[in-house]
């Protein structure tokens, strides 16, 4: 029987990229509620309070002068989202008006977060049981990649860095996603075909951007 090692780490990585995507929504104020369109709605979601629970508050180093004497306070120190995640700068909840860019940005991130999540579910429900019957090849290095991209999205605020990293971890995505179909492909038993039916239903939610 193969070990799962391999398939066990790569979801690990990929649920703190998800984890840190998460609360990134929740600190611009994207996820609040099931209507929302930037609400993770996979079976894997984790909510932000949880997330808020295992986090620690850092205290931001005041810079200039009149700081050093100023009490420290949760508003003054960033959110860390996962073990490994990224440190989030306290952004303040997002009431400016939405424009067409930002609906924009707003429904490709949580294109990211639903498909990651959707990924995650398939990988642990479907590809474990076949991981341990029959080895098949896991691209590791392609889901720390995955994690890193979200950890330095998290770090920027709205702009060109911005978007490049949301197009890198879409990207990112859809190679680890046609990774393991292409895994898959030479193993043609009916749970192999389910599961492969699963990841390219991912795949088509993730177009290209």
């Amino acid at each position: 029987m193969a070990s799962p090692a391999p398939l066990v780490a790569s979801i690990s990585h990929q649920m703190v990229a998800l984890q840190t995507l998460q609360l990134l929504q929740r600190e611009w104020g994207w996820g609040e509620g099931p209507s929302d369109p930037g609400s993770p709605r996979g079976p894997d979601h984790v909510p932000a309070a949880q997330v808020r629970r295992s986090s620690q508050m850092r205290t931001r180093r005041g810079l200039g002068r009149g700081v050093a004497g100023v009490r420290s306070s949760p508003e003054a120190g960033g959110l860390r989202g996962a073990e490994g995640g990224a440190e989030l700068l306290p952004f303040p909840r997002d009431r400016r008006p939405c424009t067409l860019a930002r609906m924009a940005m707003r429904s490709a991130l949580a294109r990211v977060v639903d498909s990651t999540s959707e990924l995650v579910s398939v990988e642990q429900t479907l590809l474990g049981p076949l991981q341990q019957e029959r080895p098949f090849p896991i691209h590791l290095k392609d889901s720390v990649e995955f994690r890193n991209i979200c950890s330095h999205l998290a770090l920027q605020i709205e702009g060109q860095q911005f978007d490049r990293d949301l197009n890198a971890a879409h990207q990112c995505l859809k190679t680890i996603v046609k990774k393991l179909i292409q895994s898959l492909a030479n193993l043609p038993s009916d749970a192999h075909m389910v599961a492969c039916a699963s990841l390219r239903q991912i795949l088509q939610n993730l177009p290209d951007v």
